[in-house]
């Protein structure tokens, strides 16, 4: 499994200063929670990154420009990211952020009704989608003996640097 990317935060207000006011910051991943219950704690827990909550990234602060949505795969989760995708399709999102894809993590085992899928295909062709597959163990806290190679796949594109050598 790739290493886990890791925000740089600053430390104090040197640090600061050394960055321009309201810029995202260029180092890591940001996980938005389209959604309340989403998954952006776990994705931040298992690859790196900032658990930004339901929320844009905040440049006052310096949190990452590149961002991954995040939601679950129920009616009211591909509703939420649809509602989001929306909302940065009319800009309503700071400058300087980029979308790395769309997570969405699957709500229960088994496969989805052919409503949701449908609801996917079409967030498919707005931006690259990534699943996760139910996964037993994190429900009760616990690491899986081996980790699902949906998340080997997602922890790559979250590595990736674009114009820095990367994959």
């Amino acid at each position: 499994m790739s290493q886990p990317v890791m925000l740089r935060r600053p430390r104090d207000r040197d640090e600061r200063a050394s960055r321009p006011p309201d810029v995202l910051s260029d180092e890591g991943i940001g996980w938005i929670g389209a959604h309340g219950g989403a998954g952006a704690s776990t994705l931040t827990r298992l690859l790196g990154g900032v658990d930004i909550g339901c929320r844009w990234p905040d440049p006052a602060i310096g949190e990452p420009a590149r961002v991954a949505l995040v939601g679950r795969t129920n009616s009211d989760g591909l509703r939420a990211v649809s509602r989001a995708l929306n909302a940065m399709r009319e800009g309503r999102h700071p400058a300087g952020m980029r979308l790395v894809g769309v997570v969405l993590i699957a709500d229960s085992p088994g496969r989805l009704p052919g409503p949701l899928l449908n609801r996917i295909r079409l967030l498919r062709s707005i931006a690259p989608v990534h699943r996760v597959p139910w996964i037993p163990s994190y429900r009760v806290g616990a690491e899986p003996k081996r980790a699902p190679r949906q998340l080997d796949r997602l922890a790559a594109v979250v590595a990736a640097r674009p114009g820095r050598g990367s994959r």
